[in-house]
């Protein structure tokens, strides 16, 4: 791993764990197993670039291949709050919102935000935030406020957000 990279590290480290490891049980520790870490090591550096580059339809499709290989599932993806915090989960909320609801509940978008349920009903009560028609916050944004905060250089969670 790089310690340098966070992203490259969790995708490096999710791709290991849910897909290498059970391969290299099912296969009995056969040395193909290692010739495949090599690889997604490899990939691994041109996804996490892809993710951060500025073509969105490249960076959406990216994430789009790894949100569906690391959690597949018959419903949409609606990760846990602490996943937002993640590197990966950083960078979608800033690139995308979240990926497959246009309204997310407060605790999403706190989560997305680093903030709590709380901060984002307060963002909404001073308009900071506008309330999705269906309920909740509309999803992008949430994704602009986080654009907005990093072009700023402030962190998601400053003292205007609690």
């Amino acid at each position: 791993m790089t310690r340098d990279d966070p992203l490259l590290d969790q995708i490096v480290r999710l791709l290991d764990v849910r897909l290498l490891d059970p391969l290299e049980v099912l296969l009995e520790g056969d040395d193909a197993v290692d010739a495949l870490r090599q690889l997604v090591r490899l990939r691994a550096r041109g996804w996490a670039s892809a993710i951060r580059g500025d073509d969105d339809t490249t960076a959406t499709m990216a994430m789009a291949r790894l949100i569906a290989t690391l959690y597949p599932g018959d419903g949409p993806f609606d990760p846990p709050a602490d996943w937002w915090a993640t590197p990966l989960g950083q960078t979608m909320a800033r690139r995308l919102g979240h990926p497959w609801f246009a309204s997310i509940p407060y605790a999403t978008a706190g989560a997305m935000l680093g903030i709590t349920r709380q901060g984002v009903h307060d963002l909404v009560k001073r308009g900071r935030l506008p309330r999705h028609p269906d309920g909740g916050v509309p999803s992008e944004a949430v994704r602009d406020r986080l654009r907005a905060l990093s072009d700023s250089q402030d962190p998601p969670g400053d003292s205007d957000d609690q």
